[in-house]
């Protein structure tokens, strides 16, 4: 971690002064997702992905845990001086973080190892001093302990978990489980009455409270509350609760001696019902008359005066980091954790490696898990602490201002679209018609555009970072060519498991953000319940609009669908993500199935295909080599246009493109940059369309074309992707290209790299960790000895304008 220290340190520290609008947006973010970052106060680096900041009871000390999918550390600060004290490196970790009364211990989550680890604090440092142990460690139990509370005097720990859904009642003297009562649903966090007779629990997956009565040691109510519950907060008198609900971006105000929610505090920048403020921290003032909610998906914090609790008013909104999972109040002072930190410093080679091996990645003597190069702090997601003196009106003012200028949705967009010109076929009212009456909307896996397309003449690529370029992708290059060629796009997701829940629903849950860098840290298991899924996804607003839809593979399978919107619209005979078999054989089954539709007139208005073999099996012996995995995806695609363009319905189709995610995977301008396609009758020929879009962007205008209305905050600020769009139809049909390599290619077993892919499981999207996968690709294609490029994230480049802002052309 010192790297990282030094890194934000020379670059990322901000004076804590009052600050004046052109002040905080000269220092102005652009997040590769379309929203922008001023944040204010100054600012300490913090680990991989901060869940949680407890302050402790004489408010001397702040703890912050760190749980993502890199190096878990739990950091220690002067709650005073601002100062970090000390860090700690914790092999398994999630969320749950309290100090003891006397602030001589501070009690830890020991996330899948299932116990909860005690540090001794001794000169301002963190000494190991004990472990509570719920059961035996991961894999042979699966218990997750979540949120903390404390009874000092009682020398009793609760503990909620989120696996096994229950309260764990825990004697501190001889570490017996007193208690372990079911509690329906994974647990968050805890926090106890001020008289110690009550703990109070939030539900994450059941949209409740729980009571617990400490004496009679059993559930005495159940309160329900918005949607994912998580946070909470208590007044010094135990009268008033307040409970974050993130997919509702609200806070449920209880009465706990009426037992009641008494209001509902809107904390969204607009009234709305559409998920993507994700409400997801609550905190009070010390006078308890303001309270601070963390908007993680809006990069703020939302303030209310709750002084007349039932009555309370919103005062404004400061602005943080990106993705501000937790907030606390020290004083006059706010701690705000920024899970993503500041995404903000261009630099398009990637930090320099200390040496030549730590560059290599992978070579000779090494274990399966690749070196982590320092890229921005070292993981996926790398925090900050923002340190917000709590504002005066005056400067509250200000930075409503600052958050409302960062933000691209405004409610007014959410039924009409700004910008689009005047008969386009892309409509800017929802609702209103279309020529287009068909969308095919395709999701591959995991490609960055610098290894696909940074090749194509006219684009913006580094083809030092080129791995699948125009030999083994025909026909996506030949879409880029005749078509749209589109190098400014970015995927909303950062892997699979939040990609596809991007590429669908515009948006991933609270519960799936802080979930999946468990199991792609290796640390446990991933999201699996229903709590994961987003409230609405492409095929709900399709139901709710009348527009008739089917999926082919996506959140669907032979063995059925994942979600009920999908019931009785998927395609039975056609496989989910499987690598054993090919996308053309995928393909044939789309296309006798389509045929049959056309036929009977009864095609539905949207169909959604995966498309998923560009994600490869590495090198394993035997298996299809990284060239034959990419050749047969691009040929699906080539061949999937080519019949549809052939057929009767082509002026009136349109078919999108994406990768679900981009996977960590090197490209020069950000690691979110991905590969997209338009194609289709009323798509432009040969246009180059340099503007910003996103995963958000494409779901926004198939809404648009079809009438649907937004599913969240995201599509609903997305720029919509017009300016690809004639206003009249070009009837020429795609022909495909022959695969330029052998599908039936195999990796060669005797090598190195088939050494290190044995083993390896490729059953499922990204068990593989991403570092290994990209590794072995690279040194696949680049050869064995080759430098693995650090992948560089968050260098990113301003929107720019078209190459051709004339849509008619």
């Amino acid at each position: 971690m010192k790297k990282v220290l030094c890194f934000f340190l020379a670059a990322a520290v901000l004076q804590a002064q009052s600050q004046d609008l052109s002040t905080l947006e000269s220092k102005r973010v652009h997040l590769p997702n379309g929203w922008s970052l001023t944040p204010a106060g100054k600012s300490l680096p913090l680990g991989d992905l901060p869940l949680n900041v407890a302050i402790s009871n004489l408010r001397h000390f702040a703890a912050v845990t760190n749980n993502g999918q890199s190096t878990q550390t739990i950091q220690l600060f002067d709650a005073n001086t601002d100062q970090q004290l000390d860090e700690v490196v914790i092999r398994r970790s999630w969320g749950g973080l309290v100090f003891s009364d006397n602030e001589k211990y501070l009690y830890a989550s020991g996330g899948n190892d299932n116990w909860i680890l005690q540090y001794k604090i001794r000169r301002n440092k963190l000494e190991p001093a004990d472990t509570f142990k719920l059961g035996p460690r991961y894999p042979k139990a699966e218990i997750s302990p979540t949120g903390i509370a404390l009874d000092d005097k009682h020398h009793l720990l609760y503990v909620v978990t989120k696996e096994d859904n229950s309260l764990y009642v825990i004697d501190l003297y001889d570490h017996k489980t007193i208690q372990q009562l079911p509690l329906g649903s994974e647990g968050y966090t805890c926090m106890l009455s001020p008289d110690k007779s009550e703990l109070y629990i939030t539900l994450w997956g059941a949209d409740k409270v729980l009571v617990y009565d400490t004496k009679k040691n059993a559930i005495t109510e159940s309160i329900a509350v918005g949607d994912n519950p998580n946070d909470l907060c208590l007044s010094k008198n135990g009268q008033y609760l307040y409970v974050a609900n993130a997919n509702d971006n609200n806070v449920s105000v209880i009465d706990i001696k009426a037992r009641k929610v008494v209001e509902t505090l809107n904390a969204a920048l607009y009234p709305t019902q559409l998920s993507g403020s994700t409400s997801n921290g609550v905190a009070l003032s010390d006078d308890e008359k303001t309270l601070f909610i963390a908007n993680a998906d809006n990069n703020c914090l939302a303030v209310f005066d709750v002084s007349n609790p039932g009555h309370s008013v919103s005062k404004g909104f400061i602005p943080t980091g990106w993705y501000p999972t937790c907030v606390r109040t020290v004083g006059k002072k706010l701690y705000v954790s920024n899970g993503k930190g500041f995404s903000s410093f261009a630099n398009p080679r990637g930090p320099n490696p200390v040496n030549k091996k730590e560059a290599v990645g992978i070579h000779e003597g090494d274990s399966t898990e690749p070196k982590s190069i320092q890229y921005i702090g070292g993981g996926l997601l790398v925090g900050s602490m923002s340190i917000i003196p709590i504002p005066t009106e005056q400067q509250l003012s200000v930075y409503v201002q600052a958050v409302y200028h960062n933000t691209p949705y405004k409610k007014e967009a959410e039924m009409q679209a700004a910008g689009i010109a005047a008969g386009n076929p892309v409509p800017q009212k929802v609702g209103d018609a279309s020529p287009i009456k068909h969308v095919f909307y395709i999701i591959k896996e995991n490609r960055t555009f610098d290894q696909v397309l940074s090749d194509v003449p006219g684009a913006n690529g580094d083809t030092s970072l080129l791995l699948f370029g125009e030999k083994i992708t025909p026909n996506q290059h030949a879409i880029a060519r005749q078509f749209v060629l589109l190098d400014n796009f970015y995927v909303d997701g950062e892997v699979s498991a939040d990609g596809h829940n991007w590429s669908m629903g515009a948006y991933a849950t609270d519960y799936m953000e802080k979930i999946w860098p468990t199991s792609y840290g290796r640390r446990g298991l991933g999201a699996k319940s229903d709590t994961r899924l987003n409230k609405l996804y492409l095929w709900d607003v399709a139901r709710i609009a009348g527009v008739s839809y089917k999926t082919y593979g996506e959140f669907a399978s032979r063995k059925g669908a994942t979600i009920k919107v999908l019931e009785g619209h998927y395609a039975n005979d056609f496989e989910g993500f499987n690598l054993h078999i090919r996308d053309t054989i995928r393909y044939r089954s789309w296309e006798k199935d389509f045929d049959k539709l056309v036929a009977s007139n009864s095609l539905p208005q949207l169909c959604t295909v995966r498309f998923g073999n560009d994600h490869t099996e590495g090198m394993a012996a035997g298996r299809p080599s990284p060239f034959a995995h990419v050749a047969d995806n691009d040929l699906a695609i080539g061949m999937f246009l080519e019949h549809l363009s052939k057929s009767p319905l082509w002026k009136e189709s349109v078919v999108f493109i994406l990768e679900d995610d981009a996977q960590n995977g090197p490209d020069h301008v950000d690691a979110h940059r991905s590969p997209a396609y338009i194609a289709g009758g009323f798509v432009k020929r040969n246009f180059v369309d340099h503007s910003m879009y996103t995963t958000s962007s494409m779901l926004r205008t198939i809404e648009l074309i079809l009438g649907m209305s937004p599913m969240t905050q995201y599509d609903a600020a997305a720029a919509p992707m017009w300016r690809c769009f004639n206003t009249q139809p070009d009837g020429t049909p795609f022909t495909s290209l022959p695969a330029n390599v052998d599908l039936n290619d195999v990796n060669p077993g005797g090598t190195k790299l088939a050494a290190l892919s044995k083993g390896l499981d490729f059953s499922k999207e990204d068990v593989v960790p991403d570092q290994v996968m990209n590794a072995i690709t690279w040194k696949a294609v680049k050869g064995e000895h080759s430098i693995v490029p650090t992948p560089v994230r968050a260098a990113f480049v301003k929107p720019v304008k078209s190459g051709d802002d004339d849509d008619d052309k």
